[in-house]
């Protein structure tokens, strides 16, 4: 074959493979998409977007200048701050910027260790790993005392354990999340709050999944320090805040300059903290309606999950978090392996735990710590809501599902 003719047939099948990359992509933009792992993350408000740019555009200024761009920056970050203590009936001293829950969690849970002093952390086996790896570097480092409360077969708190823990007098932490983020269930603050000031303790909780989606009043809630990520209610990705309760002492977890009260160094990102601000607002201004649409759609969920596979199970208690279900289905061990991917395909994100580990192969810590070990090798699935979501997602979900 003249090399010619080599060439020519080299460019034909590179035109053929164009063609073919051109015709998959037109189908995945057509496909129907369903987005049903907001747990994982949120679509971000249109509104949000536009206070982002505006603030990108017009209020670029370094908040620490001085002069009038800088002050102009600076002005926007301290309304952001009054907006947002104000939606938590908090004071804005008490709000600290930044990157999101799993840098609050660590530089609250060392700042008890090294400022605090405290002797024991508890906490449980079933919070997000922004905890539980603090706390094993914590155990090492610092050789404090981490107890673990015992976890009741719905995947809550056992509570009388907790107390019974509580009573031995050392100076503690308690760390418990408000919201699992892979089964949903909801911890009452304030009465483990409460416990927490009869037994002189230290309260954090992890509040990531809850914040925006849960009306909080932190002038009568009973807890020490919470965090926060934007992205979990439809503000943008890389910003969050921590509440430190009002007199008491917070180190820097790391230094190079006097910003956030020279506590969390570094130039604020205005843009983003902006954006927060907003959509920390839009979220709590309609959440009535959005808890009883979410609501509404997640028992229409249950109702034809339970028309369509009647042996399907829930992990963890069924009447966990509005927005949030974790469930087993009732699939052959050669299907189960593949329900992520078919899902994928037919354009429905959903995913089997945290996303931060979705990528991992091993068993989820949370399903491991309230199932059996043959339920907890079962492949399940988490399906997480929003106002975006509608009846038709639900009913194009059951579709596909029972395709399998």
């Amino acid at each position: 074959m003249h090399i010619f003719d080599k060439n020519r047939i080299l460019i034909e099948i590179r035109q053929s493979n164009q063609r073919r990359l051109e015709i998959e992509n037109s189908y995945l933009w057509r496909m129907k998409k369903v987005y049903l792992d907001n747990a994982a993350t949120t679509a971000i408000y249109p509104e949000v977007v536009q206070e982002m740019m505006k603030v990108l555009q017009e209020d670029f200024g370094n908040p620490s200048s001085s002069h009038s761009f800088g002050r102009q920056s600076k002005s926007v970050l301290e309304f952001s701050r009054k907006s947002i203590a104000k939606s938590l009936n908090a004071t804005s001293q008490e709000i600290i910027f930044t990157s999101g829950g799993t840098e609050s969690n660590n530089w609250i849970l060392r700042n008890a260790v090294t400022v605090l002093k405290v002797e024991r952390i508890i906490s449980s086996k079933i919070e997000h790993h922004a905890v539980l790896h603090v706390l094993d570097a914590l155990k090492d480092e610092f050789d404090i005392v981490v107890d673990y409360v015992n976890i009741l077969s719905n995947g809550e708190v056992d509570i009388t354990h907790l107390v019974s823990i509580l009573s031995e007098p050392k100076t503690t932490l308690v760390s418990l999340m408000h919201v699992n983020n892979e089964i949903g269930t909801v911890l009452d603050l304030d009465l483990v709050g409460r416990i927490c000031k009869q037994h002189h303790a230290y309260f954090h909780s992890d509040t990531v999944q809850s914040i925006g989606k849960f009306s909080f009043n932190l002038q009568e809630l009973p807890i020490d320090f919470l965090v926060a990520s934007a992205h979990k209610f439809h503000g943008p990705k890389g910003v969050g805040f921590a509440f430190i309760r009002k007199g008491l002492p917070i180190a820097p977890m790391v230094f190079g300059g006097e910003q956030e009260k020279g506590i969390r160094p570094g130039t604020e990102s205005i843009h983003n903290i902006a954006g927060m601000a907003k959509a920390l607002e839009l979220s709590l201004s309609d959440l009535d309606r959005q808890q009883t649409y979410i609501s509404d759609l997640k028992s229409y969920l249950i109702s034809e999950l339970q028309s369509g596979f009647p042996e399907f199970k829930i992990n963890g208690n069924p009447e966990g978090f509005y927005n949030i279900i974790n469930i087993q289905l009732p699939f052959s061990e050669d299907k189960t392996a593949m329900i992520l991917f078919h899902l994928d395909m037919k354009g429905i994100a959903v995913s089997r735990g945290s996303a931060c580990q979705s990528g991992s192969s091993k068993t989820s810590h949370v399903l491991a710590e309230i199932l059996s070990e043959k339920d907890a090798i079962k492949p399940s699935l988490r399906i997480s809501l929003s106002k975006y979501n509608t009846a038709a997602d639900i009913d194009y979900l059951i579709s596909v599902l029972k395709e399998l």
